[in-house]
């Protein structure tokens, strides 16, 4: 399998925000914005990957900036990590208002990917080219994500073995709730 570049599947998706997709303030909803995010995510993991590709993780979604009816909003996709058959998307979203002439960024997300062949089993996909520091950089950051969420995942599994009702009752008395256990 040849090389190739993250150039090679860059991607950019640009759509007007209309009312339907917004709620009573006149925002739009941040699940339009996720389904368009996906849909990029999709076609740059395919370009990448010549091959069928599903979304498997959403890392890090925040909306930064409210996203407003009328804006022209571009998302923007590149690859930035792949392994055997999983590939990392990259996804810029600005938001445009054509009248003001005002652009601004209203998130960054990282979508993984993986690649399926016709029968539905995983396949491998091209390595990465990197020919920049950025893109470098780039590859790295996905990696020391990755180590990251394992690490998170590792955590989460312990605290729940360790979970003594008395510990966490102490460790949550001082937020906002009120605790009126019934089944004791």
């Amino acid at each position: 399998m040849s090389p190739k570049t993250t150039a090679n599947s860059d991607t950019t998706i640009t759509e007007l925000m209309i009312p339907a997709y917004s709620n009573l303030g006149g925002k739009i909803h941040g699940g339009v914005l996720l389904s368009l995010m996906d849909k990029v995510a999709y076609a740059c993991a395919t370009k990448h990957a010549g091959n069928y590709c599903v979304t498997v993780a959403v890392d890090a979604v925040e909306f930064l900036l409210p996203v407003e009816v009328g804006d022209l909003v571009s998302m923007m996709a590149r690859v930035n990590y792949v392994g055997r058959s999983s590939i990392v998307v990259g996804i810029k979203v600005t938001a445009e208002n054509v009248r003001k002439g005002m652009i601004k960024h209203t998130n960054t997300s990282y979508f993984t990917m993986v690649a399926k062949d016709e029968n539905n089993k995983l396949v491998s996909v091209p390595p990465l080219r990197l020919i920049t520091e950025m893109e470098v950089r780039r590859f790295y950051q996905a990696i020391f994500r990755k180590e990251l969420k394992i690490y998170m995942k590792e955590k989460i599994k312990q605290n729940k073995m360790e979970n003594n009702i008395g510990k966490i009752i102490n460790n949550i008395k001082e937020e906002r709730c009120i605790i009126e256990l019934t089944d004791v």
